[in-house]
């Protein structure tokens, strides 16, 4: 699967954070896009001694969700730890993972953040921009903004705020289990990306395109 050359990734963390200021602008908070037949789950996992990225790919038929196609590839990790450029270092082991797919996806969800970012940019809005596809940033922590508590029930949701501007929502997918934090990645508005993680879950926390990537990058430790 072909994607778009933005950004070098042999760059220095102040060159990354204006890369994404730049980037951003990019970035379109509307549904973009037709029926939605295959979503992908994407992750990322990393060695024990953090050298070495391991992105995982997981094509789901849609609405069944059946699996269609897995890849995973490695890569070494080059850019140092700093919350908020996460995608500097986790971005190009997932290219190379979705270099190996034969099916391209109506969409992706990612394992992290979308518009809910210091400066509004993600990993999943970075990864939608360069394959060019509608995405999504599900996260299992909150990075940036407040909210209430959403209702126990699964489907219950409220608003992820940060300095005045709504950027995600905070989504109950599981009976009494932690919230996960959604946000638009590209190509989507926040009422989709919020239904379409609900529509993906299968009982479990984390919507299942992105529970399976996370299986799969683990395994491959």
């Amino acid at each position: 699967m072909r994607y778009k050359t933005l950004n070098s990734w042999d760059i220095t963390p102040v060159e990354a954070v204006r890369i994404q200021e730049e980037l951003r602008q990019l970035v379109v908070l509307r549904d973009d896009f037709q029926e939605i037949r295959t979503v992908a789950g994407v992750d990322v996992g990393l060695s024990k001694s953090q050298d070495m990225a391991t992105g995982g790919v997981v094509v789901l038929s849609f609405p069944d969700l059946v699996v269609m196609e897995c890849a995973s590839a490695s890569k070494p990790v080059t850019f140092p730890y700093i919350p908020g450029l996460l995608a500097f270092r986790e971005i190009p082991a997932i290219l190379a993972a979705f270099e190996k797919l034969t099916i391209e996806p109506d969409l992706l969800i990612v394992d992290g953040q979308g518009l809910a970012h210091p400066r509004r940019f993600g990993i999943a809005c970075h990864l939608g921009l360069l394959i060019d596809r509608p995405s999504i940033g599900c996260g299992k922590t909150r990075l940036v903004g407040k909210y209430e508590e959403p209702g126990i029930e699964p489907g219950s949701s409220s608003v992820l705020v940060d300095d005045s501007e709504r950027v995600g929502s905070v989504v109950r997918t599981k009976l009494r289990t932690k919230p996960v934090f959604v946000s638009p990645g590209h190509k989507i508005n926040f009422e989709t990306a919020e239904r379409m993680v609900l529509e993906c879950a299968k009982g479990y926390r984390l919507p299942e395109p992105v529970r399976l990537a996370h299986n799969l990058v683990s395994s491959s430790k």
